[in-house]
Parts: structure tokens; sequence; C-alpha cells
């Protein structure tokens, strides 16, 4: 149990300082040993690089109390994995993937009083990030870099919890072919931030954009995958070359096939037959699976349900809280235990 005094059923998805952070710096073309410090605050010129080009990604990824009391991190290799293509995409010098790790299990384990305790319904949420960090004045990669992992304990991504989401298909882009749509830059969420704005305005959930080139094929939202399941029960995820590798859909895709024996399909979802699916949700770890209980698409509305979660979505989310929890085995090499 944590000794932190703390409500952890009222958390929102919000940043809580916690005690202790990672940070590692490179420089002359290495990197330094890394460390913990209890210093939140980043110091640098006011022309770094990633202050004036945006040279910078991250990744999100959460610890946990199973049901047993141990602490454990779900899948962090392919956290570490997706970081170092987000790197190689822009220019910066990736951290070895055993570097990650390690630095994860610092993070969590100088932390352990601020992991929820089983049952709340709360977790350690980890954000690693890594910027552009000395002055860049041409448009250029940095000379050095530093990388960073904090923790924050969180509650819900979606205020009220699990409820089917209201969403918009979206009239702007959210990656350009051949673009950075397929990694975790800082500069893809920021293009979003206008059209979540506008989304909220009007009284949506969230956006769903359709690939930029045709307009004709769903892809993704502006902070998660998206899942469908048709009339015959079987789950599909949309293709493209643009849409960020989730680790919780290929976890959720792998449960169906391989766990709940579900037959599985990822190709082009055309927009015009979103009206053929029966459930539909948005899934990545912030939080895992959220029902999507109608599509608004220029003033169509195609219903999937608003009372709650269809019956495969909730399956799947089911079990894959399970494994994240230890209620349910876990494939080989899914639990991370700190």
């Amino acid at each position: 149990m944590s000794a932190k005094n703390i409500d952890w059923s009222s958390l929102g998805f919000g940043y809580v300082k916690t005690d202790w952070r990672y940070v590692a710096n490179y420089k002359d073309g290495k990197w330094d040993e890394g460390t913990l410090t209890q210093d939140n605050t980043i110091t640098m010129s006011e022309c770094a690089g990633v202050l004036q080009y945006a040279q910078t990604c991250f990744e999100g990824l959460k610890a946990y109390t199973t049901k047993d009391g141990k602490i454990v991190c779900f899948r962090p290799d392919l956290n570490a994995e997706r970081m170092i293509e987000s790197c190689e995409r822009l220019i910066m010098p990736a951290l070895p993937k055993e570097r990650f790790l390690e630095a994860v299990r610092q993070v969590v384990s100088a932390n352990k009083e601020w992991i929820p305790p089983y049952g709340s319904g709360a977790s350690l949420y980890l954000r690693p990030f890594m910027f552009g960090y000395d002055s860049v004045i041409g448009v250029k990669p940095a000379n050095e870099y530093q990388f960073r992992i904090f923790a924050t304990p969180v509650g819900p991504y979606f205020k009220g919890g699990v409820r089917p989401l209201t969403v918009r298909i979206s009239d702007f882009d959210r990656a350009a072919p051949r673009g950075t749509g397929h990694v975790k830059a800082g500069l893809n969420y920021a293009m979003s931030l206008y059209a979540i704005t506008d989304a909220h305005e009007k009284g949506f959930d969230e956006n769903i954009y359709p690939d930029s080139a045709t307009r004709t094929y769903i892809e993704e939202t502006g902070g998660a995958n998206i899942i469908f399941v048709t009339k015959d029960g079987t789950v599909v995820t949309p293709k493209s070359d643009t849409i960020l590798p989730s680790i919780t859909r290929r976890s959720l895709m792998y449960v169906a096939e391989h766990i709940l024996g579900l037959k599985v399909e990822q190709r082009k979802v055309r927009v015009d037959e979103l009206a053929d699916f029966v459930e539909c949700g948005l899934c990545g770890t912030a939080a895992v699976i959220s029902p999507v209980g109608k599509i608004v698409d220029h003033g169509k509305e195609i219903v999937y349900g608003m009372e709650g979660m269809g019956p495969v979505i909730q399956k799947l989310y089911n079990t894959l809280r399970g494994i994240q929890m230890g209620e349910v085995e876990a494939p080989e090499g899914w639990i991370y235990e700190i």
C-alpha cells in the first residue's frame, strides 16, 4: 500500500509532482551515466533546439500495483523501441533500450510511495521524453540533448471515467503522408491542439481524423488509436503508414485473437463504412479502451450505444486490465516487474 495520503479515487489525469525523476544528458557524442534528481525544473538557453524547432519526442507508460502486491509495468520494452524509432526520425540520439528500461526501474522504485494501491482504479503514469538542449539558430538538429522521466499518479483520462464518448469526423489533418504521424513527436500533438479545443467547444470528446491525402479512410484520433467490431464479432483496426503504432492497440489485437479467440483484421477502413460496425473504441496507454457511443460525420450520426461498453470491447478491456493487474495470466514478456 502507498504511504502517501491521497484520495486515489478522486484523481484525474493531471500532473502531480512526485519525489524523484531521472535525467541523462547527451553531449560530445555520448550519454552521461544519468541520475535521479528531486529537481523538477529545467533551465536551458532561450535558443534551445526544442524551443526553436520543436525537436522533441516522448512516451507514456504506467506502473501498477497488482492483485498480489507486486509493482509492475506493462510492456516497457515496446516503449523503448518506439522511442528509438521516434529519435531516428527526428535526428536525435536514441537512448539504448536497456538504459531506458533501467531508467524506468529507477523512477518507479524511487517513487514507490506514489504508486496507487490495487483496486483504486488509479496508476502511476510515467512520461519519458527527450529534447534538443543546446542553442540552435539555424534550421538543423541540436548537438546536445536531455532525456528525462517523471512520474505522476493519475486517474481516468476522460472526465467521468469509462463512459461512451461522442466524437466527430474532423475537417483538420493530423499527419501528412510521409510525415511524422507514425512516431511520437511532440509536434504532432501541437498540431492537434486547435482541433481538440474546437471539438470540445462544440460538445465533442475527440476528433477522428481521416487520411489527409484522400480523406477517404479512417486513421486515428488526436491521442488514441481506434478499434471497431463488426456484426459477426471481428475486431478491426485501421491500417496506415501515418498511424502511431499504439502498444495498447497491438496488445488488444493479440488478446482478441489469441486469448479470446476472435477474428481480427488490420486493414484500411473507409469513412463510409462506419455505420456497418456495431462497436467502436479508442485505445491507448492513458485510457486503455474508452467506448465510442456516437460518431458525428458533418451532421450524420452513427450511433453504437450511449449506455456503456459493447460486449466485445468490454471483454477486451476486462482481459487487458486483468493482465495488467495480475488477475489474468500474461503472455510471456508482457509484464516487467520492478
